[in-house]
């Protein structure tokens, strides 16, 4: 289980990022298009095109942590056609952990019964 104590920043990044990418190019990613230091301890959130998939990259002392997380039904909803990155509140993070009430199934305009 992901436990975050409250002095870290939560980072998304908004452009669809490839997920076959690991932690040494997500750092790369990190450093060159959003000027911040990978290891300063804050967790960065990357998503697929499709919306299905993230990955969280997060640095502990020592040691980055990658985790994935893949959507069996449905695509989370994100903010279109945005460049660079938004902060979150753990709040925030939390309620897309939470996703499988806040996602679309099938086409953009259906939403899952009985969720909205």
């Amino acid at each position: 289980m992901l436990v975050l104590n409250e002095s870290v920043k939560i980072y998304h990044y908004l452009p669809p990022t490839d997920m076959r990418k690991s932690i040494d190019s997500l750092c790369t990613l990190i450093s060159d298009q959003l000027s911040l230091n990978p290891s300063d301890g804050h967790l960065f959130i990357f998503r697929n095109k499709s919306g299905n998939k993230l990955k969280c990259l997060y640095y502990e002392p020592n040691c980055f942590s990658l985790w994935y997380r893949r959507l069996e039904k449905g695509k989370l909803i994100f903010p279109k056609d945005k460049m660079g990155h938004i902060e979150m509140t753990t709040e925030h993070f939390k309620w897309l952990l939470a996703s499988d009430k806040y996602t679309q199934c099938g086409r953009i305009s259906t939403y899952c019964e009985g969720y909205f």
